[in-house]
């Protein structure tokens, strides 16, 4: 069940609503409030296997179709911790200097609105499970799907293909049948949510490249060693960033010529004008300021920011709070015979700015 979230997200079984983001900080013990870096990893080491596989898949958020489709797939429990982690390193990278910053304080609530941090989170999310899942089956981690071995390219023997690409076909074709989308919904937001998390895999289609290798003598490359491989999804994280700083509001139209309701953009000025493009992220009402403490974030009181770059727009007209810090480095570094580095420790003092609350 999706519990606490809207009746129009659950048909669509997005893992992002429905199944893990909103439980993120029951899989990671976060509050929000930690640094990127010591966001822990996916599972413990141990093999995932037998009844460890099985294991995982009954501790997840999953509906019942779900469920059996991880028990069949040894090493998905582990490829949607994955993407779990993916998207939220990415979220808070991408977000790190905005007033909402991808905090977990108040997420639920936020994922029952409109708002373009909603649609972000949907093709972020999306994005993450499709790259984790082409990169799991490159890796070998799951068994029912191998290397992408499908070249498509022009002078087809002039190429060789002997390195596992990544298989983002089948990660795509999973998805969908993971996330049982198969018919487009009459209701807006449902129709905004579908459109948002496909975004989000385009966003990992526009990534993937043909890499190759030259092999041949003095290196004529004589023969080619290419695969498919997509891009860091730190990539597509910066293309959805650009995707949200762009998005546009979404309104419902008639199409005359079917009677069917349509998904529109502002720029559609009659019934037979072109649809939404398929790679803007929608959005169905304004945001909040994310200033103050509220059910959608904790606000910006106590945030760090750059006095030249982002305390002006971060601290809300508050103005913000100077302190000096002591952190030290290593400095006056000297090269020993042979292949040794001697330094010192020294101290630097450094100016803290930090937003007030008042």
């Amino acid at each position: 069940m999706c519990t606490g979230l809207p009746r129009t997200a659950c048909p669509l079984r997005l893992f992002a609503l429905c199944i893990l983001l909103s439980h993120a900080a029951a899989y990671f013990g976060l509050t929000g409030r930690e640094p990127l870096v010591f966001l822990p990893g996916t599972f413990a080491n141990e093999p995932p296997n037998g009844k460890a596989h099985l294991k995982r898949c009954e501790q997840m958020t999953l509906t019942r179709r779900q469920k059996r489709l991880c028990r069949r797939e040894t090493g998905l429990a582990e490829t949607l911790r994955e993407s779990v982690r993916l998207s939220l390193l990415e979220c808070r990278y991408q977000f790190r200097n905005e007033r909402w910053n991808c905090s977990m304080d108040g997420r639920g609530s936020l994922l029952k609105r409109g708002f373009k941090e909603t649609a972000f989170l949907l093709a972020v999310s999306s994005a993450a499970l499709s790259h984790a899942l082409a990169k799991a089956c490159s890796s070998g981690r799951m068994e029912r799907c191998t290397c992408d071995d499908s070249p498509g390219l022009q002078h087809r023997e002039a190429w060789q293909w002997g390195v596992c690409g990544d298989n983002l076909k089948y990660s795509t074709k999973f998805l969908k049948k993971f996330l049982g989308q198969k018919r487009v919904s009459k209701d807006l937001r449902a129709q905004i949510d579908a459109h948002n998390i496909n975004v989000g895999i385009r966003a990992v289609k526009s990534g993937l490249k043909t890499t190759c290798k030259c092999h041949g003598v003095s290196g004529s490359c004589a023969v080619r060693t290419c695969w498919k491989q997509l891009s860091p999804f730190q990539d597509t994280g910066h293309l959805l960033k650009y995707r949200y700083d762009t998005a546009v509001r979404g309104h419902s139209v008639t199409n005359s010529a079917t009677g069917e309701t349509e998904l529109a953009s502002p720029r559609r000025h009659s019934n037979t004008g072109p649809r939404l493009r398929p790679t803007e992220l929608v959005f169905l009402e304004e945001s909040p300021s994310f200033c103050r403490p509220s059910r959608y974030s904790a606000g910006t009181a106590g945030r760090p920011c750059s006095k030249d770059t982002s305390c002006s727009s971060l601290c809300c007209g508050r103005g913000y709070n100077t302190a000096l810090h002591l952190t030290t480095l290593s400095c006056h570094c000297q090269v020993r015979w042979c292949c040794h580095v001697e330094c010192q420790t020294c101290l630097r003092e450094e100016e803290v700015y930090t937003c007030k609350k008042h």
